[in-house]
């Protein structure tokens, strides 16, 4: 008898426990006159926002494995910031999905990510379009580029802009949101050598073996040539006052490409002067009709 009076003492105690509990659990807190929260809720939330961590741990590593540490550090700003945005919507949607009434919150929260949206659209773009940058590895600094028929050499990528300087040394800072809305040109992503070429055209009747064999001498005497790469010369067109050529070179510095190719066009007029090799001025037949 007195044992099955303790087991009916042990399943009362046992029961009141699990009831505190829960009406521990059920204790609402209300904040402001639309939203309650209660405990569990809580609990809930604190659950999800630190299974929520774990996730952007692992994502945040899975990304920046192959990243070179100064953009690691970079893309880890970023990230910070876009995590706190995560953390408040995740917390808003746990909220709501637990029977919290946020929808005074969202409707506030939608309001206000719109007028910043509006109003920082363009800083947004730069921002996501950097942390592309870092992320696919397209840009590095030193590489040379291309975009809008503007040309310089990368000397600082930024969450924002990228910084470059142009071949007369000019500083050209570039939007990243460029990179997602024009064509880019990276010059030296496939090495730091190029293929050049100098354009010539000559008289109608020149002996056009010869004009080879002096576009060839011209490119190959000038120091800047690279040799592991054959200099080729082509017959690009019968013009309307000239016979075309091009002349295709290599060169190791493509960024200072002017100067050789200059240099070339030095030695070409002098080698034409010398075997009596003309370039032609363009000309133009006028027929005069008298009435």
């Amino acid at each position: 008898m007195n044992q099955e009076l303790k087991k009916i003492e042990n399943t009362i105690t046992k029961s009141t426990f699990w009831e505190d509990i829960k009406a521990f659990l059920n204790q609402h807190m209300d904040i402001g006159e639309d939203i309650s929260i209660s405990v569990k809720d809580i609990l809930i939330i604190i659950t999800v926002i630190f299974l929520t961590t774990l996730v952007l741990r692992i994502l945040l590593r899975l990304i920046t494995k192959r990243l070179p540490e100064d953009d690691k550090a970079k893309f880890n700003v970023v990230f910070g910031y876009f995590r706190w945005l995560i953390y408040i919507i995740i917390s808003l949607i746990t909220l709501d999905s637990v029977g919290v009434n946020v929808t005074t919150v969202f409707a506030a929260s939608a309001a206000l990510l719109i007028g910043i949206g509006l109003a920082l659209q363009t800083l947004f773009q730069d921002i996501i379009s950097g942390v592309f940058i870092l992320i696919d590895q397209s840009v590095h600094v030193g590489d040379i580029i291309e975009i809008n028929g503007k040309v310089g050499r990368v000397e600082e990528i930024k969450l924002r802009t990228t910084r470059a300087v142009t071949i007369d040394n000019r500083v050209l800072i570039i939007p990243n949101h460029l990179y997602l809305e024009n064509s880019l040109y990276n010059w030296t992503q496939n090495g730091a050598t190029t293929r050049e070429s100098v354009s010539v055209g000559v008289a109608y009747g020149s002996d056009v073996q010869l004009v080879k064999k002096l576009l060839l001498q011209a490119a190959n005497s000038n120091q800047e040539v690279l040799d592991h790469q054959e200099t080729s010369v082509q017959f690009t067109d019968f013009g309307d006052s000239s016979l075309n050529f091009k002349v295709v070179f290599t060169l190791g510095d493509s960024f200072n490409a002017n100067g050789p190719k200059s240099d070339i066009r030095f030695e070409i007029d002098r080698l034409f002067r010398e075997h009596n090799i003309s370039i032609p001025f363009p000309q133009r037949d006028i027929h005069i009709i008298q009435k």
